[in-house]
């Protein structure tokens, strides 16, 4: 053997030994697994819309994405914003507060990769320090003494009013000011939603045992893009009559 088969023998590097292909698969599927759980806490989670109250714009069993971010840091709920939100308590029949089932279904849903229950969808209506009174002669909410047009995204009950009426009342009640760290929300289909509205005692709040307002700390995040059914898709935007309402004096 010559001198120069030998040096070259020497300096071939050795061939890295590959993962046998189910191992490399476990490893993937790990690596996936802990990126879906990060993203689901910090940036993005899935959900589902579990009734007919965000009609004409969501409808039930719609896919919804969530995204975290613009609540990062101080940040916080928006009037106009579409939000999820925990349970308060009691908001949620069992039907409705009902996750997933099966073994598949409910390890997807914690890792943010299938829509969970116990949740609710609306819309930001008040926050801090804002008083929301229904209504004005053309049936319209007002935030602080402006009125909302709600056309383009809300449906308003029979008579126009887009302020759904407290059992055996009328649409004239108010509400408020919002109490800090606190929203007020609504579903878009006015007569047909479970929120802040039909916790307000009729409108009496005073020795009244339920409260109206959602926790911010409860608030998971913003919607901002209708899943599916594909057909549907698209992003959600604040609407801009919000953008008139004043900050409360």
């Amino acid at each position: 053997m010559s001198r120069s088969s030998s040096v070259e023998e020497q300096t071939t590097p050795a061939k890295k030994k590959h993962l046998p292909v189910w191992q490399e698969t476990i490893l993937l599927l790990a690596i996936a697994l802990v990126l879906a759980i990060v993203i689901k806490a910090l940036f993005v989670q899935a959900f589902y819309i579990p009734s007919q109250s965000m009609e004409p714009g969501l409808v039930k069993n719609d896919r919804i994405l969530v995204q975290k971010v613009s609540y990062w840091f101080g940040g916080s709920p928006q009037r106009g914003d579409v939000v999820v939100f925990k349970d308060p308590g009691g908001w949620l029949n069992e039907a409705e507060s009902a996750g997933p089932t099966g073994g598949v279904a409910t390890l997807l849903s914690r890792i943010g990769l299938y829509p969970s229950g116990g949740h609710l969808v609306k819309r930001v209506i008040g926050v801090e320090g804002d008083t929301i009174v229904c209504c004005d002669k053309q049936g319209r909410i007002e935030v602080n003494g402006v009125p909302l047009n709600e056309e383009d995204y809300a449906r308003p009950d029979r008579k126009g009013c887009y302020g759904p009426m407290p059992e055996g009342g009328k649409c004239d009640w108010s509400v408020g000011p919002v109490p800090d760290g606190h929203v007020f929300v609504m579903g878009d289909n006015r007569n047909n939603s479970a929120d802040s509205t039909v916790h307000m005692c009729d409108g009496k709040l005073e020795d009244c045992a339920e409260s109206p307002y959602v926790d911010v700390d409860d608030v998971v995040g913003k919607v901002f893009v209708l899943l599916w059914p594909s057909d549907r898709f698209g992003f959600l935007h604040r609407p801009d009559t919000f953008a008139d309402v004043p900050d409360a004096s």
